[in-house]
């Protein structure tokens, strides 16, 4: 059977893990993993306080390894959250990094501080038989944006298989050192940015909290790729002409990929303009971790997230349920996926699982389109992004990007509202660069109908201060419906 990280069984002295000035090598790694696994009770999950630190990577690991389903905790989750996770999930412990304080949710259950000794011997641990494939690693609970959290049961079979499609779309190799200062509670962070470099060989370098500053040092020394989110990606844009080692470090770097959202194009630009590097992106998510990438090999193609992965189907399918011609670059429908990347279940939840599939095919609840030649060009959530006004079927991403292609706009966020007469009326919020000069209306309405089509154009411009964001930097449209805390203006019908 497969090992899900060989690494850990050379004894190599090769840096596996650092963050900041502390590191350990595979060697040593293994040593911390495999004494925490020993002690670990095989009969249920165990909840790991996921602080972006050594100690939850250790803890992690070190449940995979004893083959005890781990449960990410988010430490800034809030007590309802967390009392509905702790109660679902019935974690039989909780694994913390020494002297952290956890909550109240929390206390109930026995701990285990996870203490690394740099002194420790990987011989001195007898690593347990690894089990089977399809046996439970990861519980990873969702944002829950339309009701309690659900806790997505991946596979050890989902994460190999999917790490291994991303190491070939990215050409990822144990000679790569992969920067990123991503959360450690979710599919991005922790598969992606831990087990993903993990599994390959390779090393991670954590930079405990995201600055610019971070990332040009860890890419000058050494680093090769660099994982982060759009709001991470929009500092950088934004740090380029102040930061000449920035600029640098980005131009020497390998690869350089964003997920979790849309990288607008005017991020794009200016990282492209000043490094000569192009930003990949990539599409997933929780239940299916990744779908697509653009390959390290292929054309970055901005506004699009690439073409599906080795072991993944990827089909479009319009409202009735019927599947959309791969020849149909138009017509936007729902991203179903298949593979051996998909989650198992939601935790105790047999209605929600079965309500997901469709014949085998997962409903992602994103929409989008195709390009003749397989690039997948996201519009946005089934559920907020898709406006059906005057008959038409509009993607909010499109026209938020070309707003966003306007210097007087920071953000934008696009949403459809009820209306009497186009059923849905196109609605932009926008944060302007300047809050004392803020765009005209007409000129946005005017700029949209002009690079798109008149029926795209927003009916309604909102200014708001700031868009509500995850911790991801994802836009929390479902906030976006208070007319009574914004600026309105009308740039008419």
């Amino acid at each position: 059977m497969s090992l899900l990280f060989p690494a850990l069984h050379t004894a190599s002295s090769q840096p596996a893990l650092r963050f900041g000035d502390r590191s350990l090598s595979y060697r040593r790694l293994s040593a911390a993993a495999n004494s925490l696994a020993s002690r670990l009770d095989t009969s249920g999950q165990v909840a790991v306080w996921a602080t972006p630190t050594m100690e939850t990577c250790v803890a992690v690991v070190a449940a995979l390894l004893a083959g005890v389903p781990a449960v990410p905790v988010n430490p800034r989750s809030g007590a309802r959250e967390l009392a509905h996770i702790v109660a679902d999930s019935a974690p039989s412990r909780v694994l913390a990094e020494p002297g952290a304080e956890l909550p109240e949710e929390l206390s109930g259950l026995p701990r285990t501080d996870i203490v690394i000794d740099p002194d420790a011997e990987e011989s001195a641990w007898a690593a347990a038989p690894e089990p089977g494939t399809g046996a439970p690693a990861l519980v990873i609970y969702t944002s829950g944006t339309t009701g309690p959290p659900k806790g997505v049961v991946l596979s050890r079979r989902a994460l190999a298989s999917n790490l291994d499609d991303l190491a070939e779309a990215w050409q990822w190799t144990e000679d790569d050192v992969l920067v990123h200062g991503l959360p450690l509670f979710h599919v991005h962070g922790l598969v992606l940015g831990i087990l993903g470099p993990l599994r390959r060989g390779g090393s991670v370098r954590h930079l405990g909290r995201f600055t610019t500053d971070g990332v040009a040092a860890e890419l000058s020394s050494g680093g090769t790729m660099l994982f982060g989110v759009p709001t991470m990606y929009h500092r950088i844009a934004t740090a380029l002409d102040s930061e000449p080692a920035l600029v640098e470090a980005l131009s020497g770097a390998r690869l350089l990929v964003s997920g979790s959202a849309a990288l607008p194009l005017p991020d794009h630009e200016a990282i492209r303009t000043a490094t000569g590097r192009r930003v990949i992106e990539r599409y997933g998510m929780t239940e299916t971790l990744m779908n697509t990438s653009v390959r390290a090999d292929g054309e970055p193609r901005p506004g699009t997230v690439g073409t599906p992965l080795r072991t993944v189907d990827v089909r479009l399918v319009d409202e009735a349920g019927e599947r959309i011609p791969d020849e149909d670059t138009e017509t936007p429908g729902e991203v179903q996926v298949r593979g051996p990347n998909l989650f198992t279940e939601y935790l105790n939840r047999p209605d929600a699982t079965a309500e997901a599939f469709d014949g085998g095919w997962f409903r992602t609840g994103d929409m989008a389109t195709r390009d003749a030649d397989g690039y997948v060009r996201l519009i946005g959530r089934k559920a907020t992004d898709l406006i059906k006004s005057g008959g038409y079927k509009i993607g909010a991403g499109e026209i938020e990007n070309v707003l966003l292609s306007l210097p007087s706009v920071a953000e934008a966020a696009v949403t459809g509202e009820s209306d009497p007469d186009l059923g849905e009326r196109v609605v932009a919020w926008i944060v302007p660069a300047d809050p004392d000069a803020p765009p005209a209306a007409e000129e946005l309405s005017g700029h949209v109908a002009a690079q798109l089509a008149p029926h795209k154009r927003p009916r309604t411009v909102r200014f708001v201060d700031s868009l509500p964001r995850n911790d991801m930097g994802k836009i929390l449209k479902r906030e976006l419906r208070a007319p009574d805390e914004a600026v309105e203006s009308n740039p008419g019908a």
